[in-house]
């Protein structure tokens, strides 16, 4: 069970099918591996959960 893990803030369900398809895609031509044997998995965490330099998303 290969799996993509991805950690990111709130995406909309269409973002979300649009990255597992195009990561999926990738990774499988890259390693050779089907496609259908990949799990990907969304951690989503509020903006004011993820700082980036010091800085809260939310307060960006």
């Amino acid at each position: 069970m290969p799996s993509i893990t991805i950690d990111i803030a709130p995406l909309t369900k269409e973002q979300k099918a649009q990255i597992a398809k195009e990561f999926t895609e990738s990774v499988s031509k890259i390693t050779g591996i089907d496609a259908k044997a990949f799990y990907l998995f969304f951690n989503e965490y509020p903006r004011d959960s993820i700082a980036v330099g010091g800085t809260l998303l939310s307060d960006r």
